[in-house]
């Protein structure tokens, strides 16, 4: 387990994904979904005679 060197070093974006490299650096990259939420699906019912 590694451990915390310096506290809240980067500012964060919503959607991004933070990770160290083989160099030792701080890499960003975009998340394949985007760190949006959901949108909300209608349920649809077929009414019966």
């Amino acid at each position: 387990m590694g451990k915390i060197v310096v506290k809240n070093a980067v500012t964060r974006k919503p959607g991004h994904l933070y990770y160290i490299d083989g160099q030792g650096n701080v890499c960003e990259a975009v998340m394949a979904r985007g760190g949006r939420k959901k949108k909300a699906t209608k349920k649809t019912t077929k009414k019966r005679k």
